[in-house]
């Protein structure tokens, strides 16, 4: 009865990997990473203004008044 059980279990196992094969290789974390230079004035619109930005946000204390 054991020897049957470990037989379906390496025919299980056997029939797995003939469908899924094996797990594709690691990618390194190098090419997981990748730096561009960027141009002084391209992100001049995206400077941060705390004076500004308050706008941009929803907030339920503003919308009620308090």
């Amino acid at each position: 009865m054991r020897n049957e059980q470990a037989s379906a279990d390496h025919i299980a196992a056997a029939e797995r990997h003939a469908r899924f094969g094996k797990l594709p290789d690691r990618i390194s974390h190098d090419r997981l990473i990748e730096e561009k230079a960027v141009a002084p004035d391209a992100g001049a619109g995206a400077v941060y203004d705390p004076e500004g930005s308050w706008n941009r946000f929803s907030c339920l204390a503003l919308d009620l008044g308090l």
